[in-house]
């Protein structure tokens, strides 16, 4: 038999939310540059210059800062969680 779950649901923290919403702002990021580089190979455009070299490194490390910062928020939920059906 599994233990009661608290009455009350465990309230969302305000770190919980910046975050996320960082996590999706990257993810985001990520896509919009992921077009710019497919529009820009559509233009022939010389990718060793300007912003292009960053635009190319956002688009390899924006999701993986996300997926790492979304599993830290499940982890932080996770045990906030446990913390609060211990009664502690």
């Amino acid at each position: 038999m599994s233990t009661p779950s608290p009455r009350e649901d465990v309230p969302i923290r305000r770190i919980d939310r910046i975050l996320s919403f960082i996590s999706l702002g990257l993810l985001v990021l990520s896509i919009v540059c992921f077009f710019a580089i497919m529009l820009g190979s559509a233009a022939r455009v010389d990718f060793s210059t300007g912003v292009w070299p960053m635009i190319g490194i956002i688009v390899y490390i924006a999701p993986i800062l996300a997926f790492l910062l979304l599993l830290t928020v499940l982890i932080m939920s996770f045990v906030r969680r446990a913390r609060a059906n211990r009664g502690g």
